[in-house]
């Protein structure tokens, strides 16, 4: 349960970042979100999702299935082309 919190915690720095970023440069946030419309980057990030959730779920149980989907987002932007 810890796991998973800290975990959305993360994610809602993220989203808060990218809010703050948006507010002082309009179209920030549609550039920063444009790998959700690569194909490539999202087949990345759901294949390295897929992989840690397995792995972490031996590891460390169910929580890490919840890391396992933020760093397959952040490995998804940082595949993306463009």
């Amino acid at each position: 349960m810890i796991l998973a919190l800290t975990a959305a915690v993360a994610a809602a720095l993220l989203v808060c970042r990218l809010a703050l970023r948006e507010r002082r440069v309009p179209g920030t946030a549609r550039r920063a979100l444009s790998f959700t419309r690569d194909r490539r980057a999202l087949a990345a990030g759901l294949l390295a999702g897929l992989l840690l959730a397995v792995a972490g779920w031996r590891a460390a149980g169910p929580g890490a299935v919840a890391w396992a989907a933020l760093a397959a987002v952040l490995v998804a932007g940082l595949t993306a082309t463009g």
